[in-house]
């Protein structure tokens, strides 16, 4: 789950992004928006408006930090506005270093790749066309559902008809200070554990490729 908040550029709104779906209703009560798949009904994400309210301040501009706590306040808000669902709790990092295992030539493509990414709990199939990419790397992966600096949210895609479920990142995609602008990924330090929250370790000489 995605936890977003920048009133400059959308307004006195958090936004809780879910999961992926459908075509997409929306559904108010009072302050809070339920927004939802009219198929199967599932609930996508929710809009808290009049969201400055109860946002620590030192969290008003971009992502928010998830914690048990601040989960329990979204989640009263949830009810007191007459909704039956919660928020779930999960805190894992969405932007991670992964060890490439193994990488193909895409069957469709002469500069894509197929990758399986070891991220620490899952092993993920990803299509890479950085032309820098090799098997045995340590990279940095956005997962399925993560946020990234320049407000895109990474999706599941199909590449050429290779599916693919998330993103090797460059230093300009994690708009990290003097990113080269050449194409091609961030290849970390061959000892940067696997499965770790990148920006946690980003300080770390251990990281640096």
């Amino acid at each position: 789950m995605i936890l977003y908040y920048n009133k400059n550029g959308i307004g006195d709104v958090l936004i809780a992004y879910i999961k992926e779906g459908g075509k997409q209703n929306f559904e108010r009560k009072a302050d809070v928006s339920r927004i939802y798949d009219p198929v199967s009904k599932d609930t996508l994400g929710f809009n808290f408006f009049k969201a400055s309210r109860f946002i620590p301040v030192d969290q008003r501009n971009g992502l928010i930090t998830q914690n048990d706590t601040f989960l329990e306040l979204l989640n009263r808000q949830i009810a007191g506005a007459g909704f039956q669902d919660i928020l779930p709790s999960d805190e894992r990092p969405r932007i991670v270093t992964g060890f490439v295992e193994k990488m193909e030539k895409h069957p469709d493509s002469d500069h894509m790749h197929v990758c399986r990414v070891n991220v620490g709990s899952d092993t993920l199939q990803i299509v890479c066309g950085a032309p820098n990419i090799d098997q045995g790397q340590k990279v940095v992966v956005a997962r399925v559902g993560a946020l990234m600096p320049d407000g895109m949210i990474i999706r599941p895609s199909v590449l050429r008809g290779v599916a693919s479920d998330g993103m090797i990142c460059s230093a300009k995609e994690l708009a990290l200070p003097g990113a080269p602008q050449k194409r091609g990924i961030l290849v970390l330090n061959e000892s940067t554990a696997v499965g770790h929250n990148f920006f946690s370790l980003i300080h770390s000489e251990q990281i640096q490729g």
